[in-house]
């Protein structure tokens, strides 16, 4: 067997191999000292994915809902952190690393719970370590600690616990103006409530409609409840279920109540001005001497009259009255002696006036039924109601403006609404025509006060609105 001679490698000449050797050195230091790119933007994402806030907020939901799952404890973030600075070592790399911006910690034995949906007293003292004891423990402490089991989403509730994990005491602010504590003593547990009393100063509002009252006075800073009582202020003038128009505008002065510089809520209405399809109507509101408040026109007359102009707030007006319309269900040419207002099944109903309930039950096609006499000359019905108030019965007295029932469909009715009729001197009259008696205006003793606190508020009505409209223009 004959070998073949294995070829030797290529000859190169000796300043060529001594530049390819120092080729190759170059490129291995650049490698060393700049990294590729490729490698560097895999690096910076791995980073920055591992130092985003959102997923660091999964973790640590995902955590608690682990251990909420195995029924253990939920720590605080700041006891995390604390757990984790004293019992895991720093490893050069995290050594390294920027410090995260956190919260100042709590203090030792400090724990903060907030109320989410599903909470029970119960839940959050197991999150804070505490067994189901210390809470029988706080509720039978104070017959006032059940106070403390009666809670509201978002509600935070601060505990103070011993270095062995003892409650000491309970601290939760229920609302803007009121706080309650549970303190430990030799006794058990001592209930104490802060209320802390606002500050009453007087605020102003402009509005002018565009769409709905409602809708403008909410962009105007009016709550609902101070609409309602705007639009029950100026009830007896304005129908508000047929009346407001696109460009009607208010000003209202009213009173606000004020705790560490925040509005905490409001008082009544001290004046207003409304104007409707461009007549104006002033209210001014006015305590006598005997105590008594009201509301009178801004040169002393009463705005209340006898009855007031609408039963239903912000209904809608479905049908008027008229002695030939067709009946929608009878179908055929029959009077409607009232007016009907449409409005949602449950919608509360008021009586139009003080009087004496002659009926309150059942009547034929008018179904759920109250009739008032007011007095010897006016008589009111309310038809196809859906029930009615507690204390409404037949035989019994009512105010003007209480509620008397709630709209619905009883009787021969189409849809939930309100059958309205009103009688005078036992003939039916149409209610939107007809003119309102008047109630007594300041009486002439009271008269000069009442003007005395009248002029200043109309005066500041203007200024504020002359202001805001000058600012609005630059």
């Amino acid at each position: 067997m004959t070998t073949e001679p294995s070829k030797a490698p290529p000859l190169y000449p000796k300043t060529h191999l001594l530049a390819a050797s120092g080729i190759a050195a170059l490129l291995s230091l650049a490698l060393l000292v700049f990294p590729s790119s490729d490698v560097e933007a895999k690096k910076t994402t791995l980073s920055l994915e591992l130092e985003s806030p959102a997923e660091q907020l999964t973790q640590d939901q995902d955590a608690a809902d682990a251990a909420q799952a195995t029924n253990e404890p939920v720590a605080s973030p700041f006891a995390q952190i604390e757990n984790s600075e004293e019992n895991t070592p720093q490893t050069a790399e995290a050594a390294a690393a920027p410090a995260p911006i956190a919260e100042k910690p709590n203090a030792p034995g400090h724990r903060e719970v907030v109320v989410a949906k599903g909470d029970t007293l119960s839940t959050l003292f197991e999150k804070v370590g505490l067994p189901a004891t210390a809470v029988h423990e706080v509720l039978a402490s104070d017959k006032q600690a059940k106070q403390f089991s009666q809670l509201k989403r978002g509600q935070k509730l601060e505990f103070e616990l011993t270095p062995e994990g003892q409650l000491t005491s309970l601290h939760s602010k229920v609302s803007d103006v009121e706080t309650i504590t549970l303190t430990k003593n030799d006794k058990g547990f001592a209930f104490n409530r802060v209320t802390t009393k606002p500050i009453v100063r007087t605020a102003y509002a402009h509005g002018v409609i565009n769409s709905s009252l409602s809708q403008s006075a909410a962009r105007a800073g009016l709550s609902h409840s101070m609409t309602m009582d705007m639009a029950s202020v100026f009830g007896y003038d304005v129908d508000f279920a047929q009346d407001i128009r696109q460009g009607d505008e208010f000003d209202v002065i009213y009173e606000q109540k004020v705790v560490n510089g925040k509005a905490v809520g409001t008082g009544p209405i001290l004046s207003a001005r409304f104007t409707n399809r461009g007549k104006t109507y002033t209210a001014v509101r006015y305590t006598n001497k005997q105590g008594n408040s009201s509301y009178y026109t801004a040169d002393g007359n009463s705005m209340r009259k006898a009855f007031i102009r609408t039963p239903v707030d912000f209904a809608r007006i479905s049908s008027k009255f008229s002695m030939g319309r067709k009946h929608p269900i009878l179908n055929k040419i029959r009077a409607h002696k009232g007016v009907d207002y449409a409005a949602p099944r449950g919608t509360p109903i008021k009586a139009a006036g003080d009087g004496k309930v002659l009926l309150a039950g059942r009547r034929g096609g008018y179904g759920n039924t109250v009739i008032i006499q007011h007095g010897n000359t006016y008589r009111t019905l309310y038809g196809h109601m859906q029930g009615f108030a507690k204390g409404v019965k037949t035989g019994g007295n009512v105010k003007q403006g209480q509620v008397i029932g709630y709209i619905g469909t009883t009787g021969l009715s189409t849809g939930p609404h309100l059958h309205y009729e009103f009688q005078v001197n036992g003939v039916h009259v149409d209610p939107l025509g007809q003119k309102l008696p008047m109630a007594d205006p300041i009486a002439k003793a009271e008269r000069a006060r009442f003007l005395a606190q009248s002029k200043p508020l109309m005066a500041r009505m203007d200024q504020e609105k002359a202001t805001m409209l000058a600012s609005s223009k630059r």
